[in-house]
């Protein structure tokens, strides 16, 4: 069957995206909740493959300023996609929709009978405990809770999986991208 070119180029761009998130983003997104606060020089690799991945999708060149293009194909950055999956981690227990094991890694404000009388008792806040080393930041019951309680109460409010997702990506392309 012949396309029109104009309807033949959309196809095998979409076919393109298609692959791109299939090959590329499945590699990207596995397992990067590990990689939350490894310093930059370590993410910047993953970044460099999101960067060449735009690149190659709208046929830039090597020096072509790739924010742009991140942007037109509404990709965030590789730190915000790993914030994007603590934050997805945190709504299911925070919807108590995860096992077990993860909802007792992280406690709530609202749960701390010591913490009754303030106000982040009320709020939907989560307890960030305290460690000596930065490698103990990276553990998920201090990056969850940094992660879920840095989020608009917009955000952290949605009543569903999707309207969560939904809203928690535009945040963090607005942050990613300065709207």
């Amino acid at each position: 069957m012949f396309l029109p070119p104009a309807q033949a180029q959309a196809a095998e761009t979409s076919r393109r995206r298609h692959l791109t998130s299939c090959f590329i983003f499945s590699q990207l997104d596995y397992c990067n909740a590990l990689l939350i606060g490894l310093p930059f020089s370590i993410i910047a690799a993953l970044q460099r493959v999101q960067n060449a991945a735009a690149r190659l999708l709208l046929g830039l060149s090597r020096r072509d300023h790739v924010c742009p293009a991140l942007k037109e194909l509404h990709w965030l950055h590789v730190v915000n996609r790993i914030q994007f999956k603590l934050a997805l981690v945190m709504f299911t227990i925070h919807t108590r929709r995860c096992p077990d094991y993860l909802g007792d890694s992280v406690q709530a404000c609202n749960s701390d009978p010591a913490r009754t009388r303030l106000c982040s008792a009320s709020s939907s806040d989560y307890a960030v405990p305290r460690t000596r080393t930065k490698f103990g930041d990276r553990a998920f019951s201090v990056a969850g809770p940094v992660v879920w309680n840095s989020l608009p109460a917009a955000v952290r409010e949605a009543d569903s999986l999707h309207s969560f997702t939904r809203k928690l990506k535009n945040h963090l392309f607005t942050l990613c991208f300065n709207d």
